[in-house]
């Protein structure tokens, strides 16, 4: 049976992690080995962290990534601030198992194709932060979210699958942190497009929006931030949630101390 992925996201910057709200950094939760240790408990099916951090100096995600590698029993997947093929090995070397990359495919998507053949397609997620227009088009933005490229986020899809992607994180900057749901349909357009796998994330309020992503907006595997930091146990309650509306899911496994109240 082939099960659907539902993968928490946690946004670094500068040694803890936040909160986002249309990709602007909005309330600190904690540091990165808290949430860490509840996902364990949780037996995710895959970690996301996303390093937000724009400025230089600070902290880093790849300067604590060797002692996050070491406590993540999980697939770990890492991104923010990959420009080139030496930043893929340092995440790769660090204990990473896949990287995900935006701006840099965007600016030259020949380095989809020479990561690929690098590292396989399997370590290289292309992430596409797409943002509304006037006329209901969705734009590829780069940068963070500042940078509008003037692409539509279906056809740049279609050709980062082209180069050699193996799957694609879908992020809308309108919904992110707003509970209201998906952006349903910047996934169609998406998942219309290209037949390998995509990730649906930002927007999810509620468990029923998880459903949605895959039902209605044709994704593989569904990813969110803020609902899992916020509500506990709720990675088991969003598994729940997923079965209970037909979606095939890996059942998640608590530990003997914890119980569903």
């Amino acid at each position: 049976m082939i099960y659907h992925r539902v993968i928490p996201v946690l946004l670094f910057d500068n040694g803890a992690i936040y909160r986002s709200q249309q990709f602007a950094r909005h309330y600190r939760l904690g540091d990165p080995f808290q949430q860490l240790e509840r996902y364990k408990a949780w037996d995710v099916d895959e970690i996301v962290y996303l390093d937000m951090h724009r400025t230089v100096g600070g902290c880093r995600l790849l300067d604590i990534l060797p002692d996050v590698a070491r406590n993540c029993f999980a697939p770990l997947a890492v991104g923010g601030a990959i420009r080139t093929i030496e930043d893929i090995h340092l995440h790769l070397e660090a204990g990473a198992d896949r990287v995900v990359i935006n701006t840099a495919a965007v600016d030259e998507p020949a380095f989809i194709t020479e990561a690929a053949r690098r590292y396989g397609a399997q370590a290289i997620i292309v992430s596409i932060d797409a943002k509304r227009r006037g006329d209901g088009s969705h734009e590829v933005m780069v940068d963070g979210g500042r940078r509008p490229t003037g692409m539509l986020a279906g056809y740049w899809a279609a050709e980062a699958a082209s180069r050699g992607a193996g799957e694609i994180f879908v992020n809308s900057i309108d919904v992110d942190g707003m509970g209201t749901g998906y952006d349903i349909e910047l996934l169609r357009s998406i998942t219309s497009r290209v037949s390998i796998p995509v990730i649906a994330c930002g927007g999810v309020g509620t468990f029923e929006h998880l459903a949605a992503g895959i039902r209605d907006g044709g994704t593989a595997s569904v990813a969110a931030a803020n609902i899992f930091c916020f509500k506990e146990l709720s990675y088991m309650l969003a598994k729940d949630g997923l079965h209970q509306a037909g979606v095939s899911v890996r059942a998640a496994h608590l530990p003997n101390a914890v119980s569903r109240r």
